[in-house]
C-alpha cells in the first residue's frame, strides 16, 4: 500500500541529511531517473537546458503509481515543470504545486552536484 502522507516537502533550512543518490551520469540529460530513499521513491531531474537539478516524489498523488521520473520536463511561463505521463497534469518542479489547478500538489526536495555526484536533501 502506497502512502502518500509520507511525502512532505523539504526546504533547503530544514535539510538534515544529504542523501547520495547517484553519479552525475546515471541521470539522462533533460530528463529524470527515479532513486529510492528507504521507503520513498524520488524522481530527480537534470534540466540541462537550465543548467538546474530538481528533485520531487515519484509517486502520481491522481494514480498513486510511481511514474514522474518518466516525465516530460518543460518550462511554463519561466516556472519548470513536470507533466505526468499518464494524464499530463503538470507540477511545478521548484514548488510542487499542480499547475492545472487542482488540488494535489507534490512534495519537493533540495538537490545539490558535489564532486560529479546528485545528492537529494531529506529532513531526516
Amino acid at each position: 500500500m502506497i502512502e502518500l502522507e509520507k511525502y512532505r516537502s523539504v526546504t533547503l533550512e530544514n535539510v538534515k541529511t544529504w542523501f547520495k543518490a547517484a553519479p552525475v551520469s546515471a541521470f539522462q540529460e533533460n530528463g529524470g531517473g527515479c532513486v529510492k530513499i528507504e521507503s520513498l521513491q524520488i524522481a530527480v531531474f537534470n534540466f540541462s537546458r537550465r543548467n538546474e537539478w530538481y528533485a520531487v516524489q515519484n509517486l502520481c498523488p491522481h494514480k498513486m503509481q510511481m511514474i514522474l521520473s518518466r516525465g516530460m520536463i518543460g518550462s511554463e511561463s519561466g516556472e519548470p515543470k513536470v507533466a505526468c505521463p499518464f494524464h499530463k497534469k503538470t507540477f511545478s518542479l521548484k514548488t510542487g504545486k499542480n499547475l492545472n489547478g487542482d488540488e494535489c500538489d507534490i512534495a519537493t526536495y533540495p538537490v545539490k552536484v558535489e564532486n560529479d555526484f546528485v545528492y537529494v536533501g531529506l529532513e531526516d
